[in-house]
């Protein structure tokens, strides 16, 4: 590979990595072709690309990216596969997933919203985490619960102030 392509695939794995919020380093080493097709697949269906890398390429990606990877660039050894995802928990929840049929895929690592985990022991923690889109939900439920509580006494109560005092002062 001449350095003029490798300086591309290095300035795009740049580009690719300072765009995403989730990222995920797994090792896939050791899966045969069907299973490594299974796994691809599997993230196409969950919206999440999967690409391998080489490690110098992508710590000189991270080197040059305006965040920072931290401890990550230490872990860089053997084979190592990248997943990017919009959710954050997305590949967490695939990789425990496929491990119900075999051992593989291992986290390395995971950068998420700013945030790192190194190690395969942190899946449990990242699979646990919940979305963005999940937290919005619940405050907005937290937000909405006194509302419809006031607007259920306010229709309980009847059109007159007693009753509607009588049922506020109940709840």
């Amino acid at each position: 590979m001449k350095k003029e392509e490798k300086l591309k695939i290095i300035e795009d794995l740049k580009v690719r990595i300072s765009d995403s919020k989730n990222l995920y380093l797994t090792d896939i080493s050791g899966l045969n072709s069907l299973e490594t097709s299974a796994l691809r697949r599997a993230c196409f269906k969950a919206n999440i690309k999967l690409s391998v890398v080489k490690n110098t390429m992508l710590s000189r990606a991270m080197e040059s990216s305006d965040k920072d990877f931290g401890e990550m660039k230490d872990i860089l050894k053997g084979n190592t596969s990248l997943m990017f995802s919009e959710i954050a928990n997305t590949p967490a929840k695939l990789i425990k997933d496929f491990r119900k049929k075999l051992d593989k895929p291992i986290l390395k690592a995971a950068f998420i919203d700013e945030q790192i985990y190194i190690g395969d022991d942190e899946i449990n923690k990242l699979v646990s985490m919940k979305s963005r889109e999940e937290i919005i939900g619940e405050i907005i439920m937290i937000l909405e619960s006194p509302v419809k509580n006031v607007l259920s006494a306010l229709k309980s109560g009847g059109a007159n102030l007693s009753g509607l005092i009588k049922t506020l002062s109940e709840r």
